[in-house]
């Protein structure tokens, strides 16, 4: 008698959510996946997963909490099944974007969906969305991938001009690193370059 064995599921598969969010959303992640030249598909995952880890965007969240919420630093936040449900915008166009979650960060979402009755792709695309605006999170995410990206020579190149705006800026807000790749892959945007390629262009002209 031939044994059947249950097949193993893998300790590391994911699971694919595809949120249809804003066009506009949609054109910044882009953006953004072309500037990091990182798929977008992993932008969204990432930008997804450091809102979940963000105080302010859980906090911005919190206003639309129907049922109670625990929050990564264990922070409880308290539902209200009277507050009205998270309505996307009508009538403006929409884009589907496919993401793929580990069963543990699916799990992470399931409960944020529940606590903002959404479906899981509703809560995710309002996660996208919010997440999306934290400049603190966007320039981290960039200023990663440059990390990873660029040589120690050209990073503390970078770091240099960055610290130098900053000390004769007159306007009252500093620049961040991941700022200011965006602003160079700006400049640059018409051509086929990476950031670091554009990045390394950029700095050996200020020479």
């Amino acid at each position: 008698m031939n044994e059947v064995r249950e097949r193993k599921k893998r300790s590391d598969a994911k699971r694919d959510i595809k949120p249809t969010i804003p066009v506009q959303l949609y054109e910044c992640i882009s953006r953004l996946s072309y500037i990091t030249n990182t798929p977008i598909k992993d932008v969204g995952v990432i930008i997804c997963k450091r809102g979940l880890y963000s105080t302010l965007v859980i906090e911005h969240l919190a206003n639309y909490f129907r049922r109670d919420y625990w929050a990564s630093n264990n922070t409880m936040f308290i539902g209200d099944s009277e507050r009205s449900t998270y309505v996307f915008e009508k009538g403006i166009p929409k884009q589907r974007i496919t993401m793929r979650f580990t069963q543990s960060d699916h799990d992470k979402l399931a409960r944020l969906a529940y606590s903002l009755d959404l479906t899981i792709s509703s809560a995710v695309a309002l996660l996208l969305k919010i997440s999306v605006k934290n400049t603190d999170i966007v320039n981290a995410f960039i200023s990663k991938q440059a990390r990873n990206k660029l040589d120690p020579n050209r990073m503390k190149q970078l770091r240099e001009v960055v610290k130098f705006i900053n000390k004769n800026n007159p306007y009252q807000k500093e620049i961040s690193i991941g700022a200011m790749i965006s602003m160079i892959m700006e400049e640059v945007k018409e051509t086929a370059f990476t950031m670091s390629e554009s990045v390394k262009g950029w700095l050996d002209e200020q020479r």
